[in-house]
């Protein structure tokens, strides 16, 4: 790689696709109509025509189409009837509504280690965790790689435990060659702004092949409404559901959401290839074609370097204009977490990993130039701080 001196901003990306003109002829297209003779934002077709769509792209039986992961993983929590007492079992690399979800039933939290080279939830650590209280598994699919799906089957089919995915982002992603969409109970999608598909900034569905599964947070989501001759209401429910312009969009980003994947693949591998050389970095690992490629993330060695992350991130951003970001924190970390009563021992890898771990923006619209100032930054600010130790 010849050297980079052009000094140009790469900031880290607040939307992770792209739109383009579909997806505004689809949102005007709702608005039209809406300032036509008959107005409305009534979202019925629009809701059964994505749902059916997102179903088959997942590979699930059923879908039904919410306002969030967050909520999507709420609604699971509720159909399972989580409550106080319970125990979930979750991976500490997440953000925090994989828990969070758990805790606000009154559910205990239990973190169970995380595999050092895939950084997905062991499910070795998470037999060890599984008590009489155990009532959900909630592994997450981390950067777009499918967690290890079968050791998990034989978990739930051994223990009779559900096993929930935090699939928020994984749309797109396999698992030797399969849909993650119809994988364990069910599946809990984000379509939220730095995700590889988004309906209008937020948005999810919750997938899965049980029809009773899928009508009872269906219920949960619209008021706990039962529609027929007479309207009725048999359970306590909410509003979570997607709004008509986001089912609109969501059909365009669906529709190319395989060619995002496949562009931000190539991107990332590319610069894994132009960082083979960097000792100080542990980089992922590679990027299949079941890889949904949602984000790009090494871990700073610390076995090999004597600075901090955030010395790191702070030099990138201020000598090279390189953003970055931190997928995750340690979940255990956020203040509301700490309060509770969850138990966090027992996993090194995920202390270690949540310590050395940074994200670089890396984009479906990246350029060979980009990726190289990115690798070319990354090197100079290694070489500048190895000096200055």
């Amino acid at each position: 790689m010849s050297p980079v001196v052009t000094r140009r901003p790469v900031p880290y990306p607040a939307l992770g696709g792209c739109f383009e003109q579909d997806d505004i002829d689809a949102a005007s297209a709702v608005l039209n109509e809406a300032a036509g003779p008959n107005p409305n934002f009534l979202a019925v077709s629009y809701e059964a025509e994505f749902q059916a769509a997102f179903a088959r792209h997942e590979g699930a039986a059923h879908c039904e189409a919410v306002n969030s992961c967050g909520t999507a993983l709420d609604l699971c929590m509720m159909v399972l009837k989580i409550g106080p007492g319970d125990e979930v079992i979750t991976t500490p690399l997440t953000f925090i509504c994989t828990a969070s979800t758990a805790a606000a039933r009154g559910a205990r939290v239990v973190f169970a280690d995380i595999d050092p080279r895939t950084l997905c939830l062991n499910p070795e650590a998470v037999e060890g965790k599984i008590t009489s209280r155990t009532k959900a598994i909630i592994p997450v699919h981390f950067g777009g790689l499918a967690a290890d799906i079968e050791s998990f089957d034989r978990i739930s089919a051994a223990t009779g435990i559900p096993i929930i995915y935090d699939s928020a982002h994984a749309v797109g992603a396999r698992s030797r060659g399969r849909p993650l969409g119809g994988c364990g109970q069910a599946s809990c999608y984000s379509f939220q702004s730095n995700k590889n598909m988004t309906t209008l900034g937020e948005g999810g569905a919750v997938t899965t092949n049980d029809p009773e599964f899928t009508e009872q947070v269906r219920l949960r989501k619209t008021f706990g409404y039962v529609y027929g001759p007479q309207l009725r209401v048999t359970t306590i429910g909410f509003n979570y559901r997607l709004t008509k312009p986001q089912l609109a969009v969501g059909r365009t980003q669906l529709a190319k959401v395989d060619r995002i994947n496949t562009q931000k693949r190539a991107a990332m591998r590319r610069l894994t290839e132009l960082l083979a050389d960097v000792e100080e970095i542990i980089r992922p690992p590679d990027f299949p074609d079941d890889h949904a490629a949602h984000l790009y993330t090494v871990r700073i060695d610390s076995r090999r370097v004597n600075i901090s992350r955030s010395e790191l991130l702070e030099y990138l951003k201020r000598e090279y204009e390189i953003g970055t970001a931190i997928h995750y924190p340690a979940v255990w970390s956020w203040e509301v977490l700490q309060q509770l009563d969850h138990d966090r021992r027992d996993c090194p890898v995920a202390e270690n990993v949540c310590g050395e771990i940074l994200s670089l923006p890396v984009t479906a619209q990246s350029t060979e130039e980009d990726l190289e100032y990115i690798a070319w930054g990354l090197k100079q600010t290694l070489a500048a701080l190895r000096r200055a130790v």
